[in-house]
């Protein structure tokens, strides 16, 4: 650890995780989500591990929810890439992504939030754009974030480069983190490393046991 005047800069993972300051986000582990991912085996264990981890460590952690807008107030560029997503031209024919009370937009059974979890509504890719995360942090004493979800070049990668703009430290849980497509996965991944720190879920976990 080094001081600049009365400010404590982490070096280390062992200061840069400790569970007095660390929070741990699951990005939208939805039933819509996890059922198309590339490893859906290997990352429900490792979610399901790293989250038991958190917990014993006395980290708290946020599931964030997709919970779209009324098309009536969802910006027309965000339309256009739903039309894209579901390869429709007939705007009357537009399903509604992660319909709020659908089966796709409830949270993956082996990933159920416990009592002192908490479940953030959201709308935007990005943790930070139009919730009240960031004061929510700030009054916990947050000072780290680390990331797992679905999908890591879209949602994940998002929030992560807003959670480093707005001064957190940050890490990704590479493995606890999937999408549709491997090759975006991986991509991802490694320009995420540039901005934050990318670890195994495994390495995460042996950090925490020291605590």
């Amino acid at each position: 650890m080094k001081t600049i005047g009365n400010k404590k800069i982490y070096e280390t993972p062992e200061e840069v995780i400790n569970p007095e300051h660390t929070m741990l986000i699951d990005w939208d582990l939805q039933n819509g989500l996890v059922k198309n991912i590339f490893n859906k085996n290997e990352f429900v264990k490792n979610v399901t591990t790293i989250n038991n981890a958190a917990r014993k460590a006395g980290i708290p952690v946020v599931y964030t929810k997709i919970t779209p807008l009324p098309f009536k107030y969802m910006p027309s560029s965000s339309i256009y890439w739903y039309m894209k997503r579901f390869n429709i031209t007939d705007t009357s024919k537009m399903p509604v992504f992660m319909a709020p009370g659908s089966e796709d937009a409830e949270i993956y059974n082996d990933f159920t939030p416990e009592k002192e979890d908490y479940i953030l509504n959201k709308n935007t890719a990005s943790v930070f754009m139009g919730t009240n995360f960031d004061n929510m942090m700030k009054a916990a004493g947050i000072k780290t974030v680390i990331f797992t979800g679905i999908a890591t070049e879209i949602g994940v990668e998002s929030s992560v480069r807003d959670s480093v703009n707005h001064g957190y430290y940050t890490v990704v849980a590479s493995d606890s983190c999937s999408s549709y497509d491997r090759g975006n996965h991986e991509a991802a991944l490694k320009s995420m490393s540039a901005v934050s720190m990318v670890m195994k879920t495994a390495d995460i976990i042996n950090v925490l046991k020291k605590y």
